[in-house]
C-alpha cells in the first residue's frame, strides 16, 4: 500500500486577500477551483511539486477562525533565503525568527504560520 501527499487544507476568511498573500509571499498560483453554493475551494500550486494547498472559503463565515494553541504550520524551502526574508520583511508578515536554526516563520492573513528555510536545510536533516 502506497500513500502519496495530495494537498493540505486551511480555511480562510477573505479568499481574495488570501490569494493575493499566497501569490506575493510564496508565488503560489491557482491550479483549479470548485465553486459550491456554500463554499469555494481553491487549489494552489508552486509549479514544481504536485503537492497543493487547498483554501476553503465558507461564503457565510464572518468571524475569524480561532486557531487556538495549535502549532500546525506549513513549511517551504527557498533557493534565495535572503531575498525571501527581504520580501517578507517588506510585507510585514514575519512573526518569528530562529536565527540559530537559520529559519523564520511568516503569518498569513488568517494567522496560519508558514516556515521558511533555505533549501540546504532540508538536505542537512536527511
Amino acid at each position: 500500500m502506497k500513500f502519496t501527499f495530495a494537498h493540505n487544507n486551511i480555511n480562510v476568511l477573505d479568499l481574495d486577500r488570501s490569494l493575493a498573500f499566497y501569490k506575493k509571499a510564496l508565488n503560489l498560483v491557482e491550479n483549479r477551483r470548485w465553486d459550491n453554493p456554500d463554499f469555494i475551494l481553491v487549489y494552489l500550486g508552486d509549479g514544481h511539486s504536485q503537492h497543493q494547498l487547498e483554501l476553503t472559503w465558507l461564503k457565510d463565515r464572518t468571524a475569524p477562525y480561532n486557531l487556538g494553541d495549535n502549532e500546525m504550520h506549513l513549511a517551504f524551502h527557498v533557493d534565495d533565503y535572503d531575498g525571501a526574508h527581504t520580501l517578507h520583511s517588506q510585507m510585514g508578515c514575519i512573526c518569528f525568527e530562529n536565527e540559530g536554526m537559520g529559519l523564520y516563520f511568516i503569518s498569513d492573513p488568517d494567522g496560519y504560520w508558514i516556515e521558511i528555510m533555505p533549501f540546504r536545510k532540508v538536505h542537512e536533516q536527511e
